[in-house]
């Protein structure tokens, strides 16, 4: 029997590939699993058209990204810090606090697991942080820290 896989199937295949497996098989194990569905030309349209919604999404998502990259360049998010003695920042602006501040202030939602680099803010002037916004779409926020009076 020939069917559109739902999910992965260990030693069958990967989601939305077709395959074929024994009638038992599929209609003992795999379909009441919802793991597959009988290969039927209403079932091959609905997987076409599930690929082309893929798609569209992706590339909306990936626009999206590069317009937010554009307007990162334009950024610059200012925060204050005590000092030490010596004149060093005393702490660290952590990417939570980068990514709640874009939240507040600017509505842009990041996930503070996506910055690249896994430098640590801690020191007064300008750093300039690399995010992944996308795949393959690389945004650059830049951080003013200044001292706190």
């Amino acid at each position: 029997m020939e069917v559109i896989l739902l999910q992965d199937v260990k030693g069958i295949g990967k989601k939305g590939e077709t395959a074929t497996v024994n009638d038992g098989y599929a209609n003992n194990f795999l379909i009441p699993k919802k793991l597959c569905v009988k290969k039927t030309a209403g079932s091959v349209a609905t997987l076409n058209r599930q690929i082309e919604d893929k798609k569209r999404l992706d590339e909306e998502n990936k626009k999206k990204a590069l317009e937010t990259s554009q307007f990162l360049k334009t950024l610059t998010l200012e925060f204050k810090a005590k000092a030490q003695k010596d004149g060093s920042m005393a702490g660290t602006i952590s990417t939570k606090a980068i990514a709640e501040k874009l939240k507040s202030d600017y509505n842009i939602e990041i996930d503070k697991r996506k910055f690249i680099d896994k430098i640590v803010v801690n020191a007064f002037g300008v750093s300039n942080l690399k995010i992944e916004l996308y795949k393959g779409v690389i945004g650059v926020i830049k951080v003013h820290v200044s001292e706190e009076k």
